[in-house]
């Protein structure tokens, strides 16, 4: 299991993932390990037939396709990866299992993933991407925890509070 020779980090863009790469490519660096920064184009649901529309979607989803890889290899190109071993995989369809399917075939050692991405509402319709990893990953999978920043009425209400309960405390 150690030192990882390969770990898988999964991206969605957003910048909690992008935090986590960025934990990943650390942990890469101290294992002198292969990364794998890793996007899943989702499936898009065909569309039934319709003489109002022509949607080619075989061609639309190679423009996603390529449209990941080009921003895959951005990243890569970004100082944070100089010095490191990393290559882009695109997968499609479920993200969840595309990320276990692709760490099981590349044999990942580890798969590192955000708490929070992109979730809103296809979470509650379906939990967390991250949930799904951590249940049907064969390969340990660390779990980056992501904290929004604090606006700062959010900040003074805490503030207020801590004080409030430093007060009770000393009484």
């Amino acid at each position: 299991m150690l030192p990882f020779r390969r770990i898988l980090s999964a991206t969605d863009f957003s910048e909690a993932s992008y935090q986590a790469v960025t934990r990943a490519a650390e942990l890469a660096r101290c294992f002198s390990a292969e990364m794998l920064l890793t996007y899943v184009v989702p499936a898009i649901p065909a569309l039934p037939p319709g003489p109002n529309y022509a949607f080619d979607l075989p061609e639309y989803e190679e423009a996603l396709i390529k449209n990941a890889e080009e921003r895959l290899t951005d990243m890569i190109n970004e100082p944070l990866f100089q010095g490191l071993q990393v290559r882009p995989v695109v997968g499609y369809g479920d993200a969840a299992r595309e990320i276990v399917r692709i760490a099981k075939e590349e044999e990942v050692g580890l798969i590192m993933i955000a708490t929070h991405g992109f979730g809103g509402l296809r979470h509650l319709v379906s939990g967390s991407v991250t949930e799904k990893v951590v249940r049907l990953a064969e390969c340990p999978v660390m779990t980056i925890r992501i904290h929004k920043p604090e606006s700062k009425d959010n900040k003074d209400d805490k503030d207020n509070k801590d004080r409030k309960d430093h007060k009770d405390h000393k009484d």
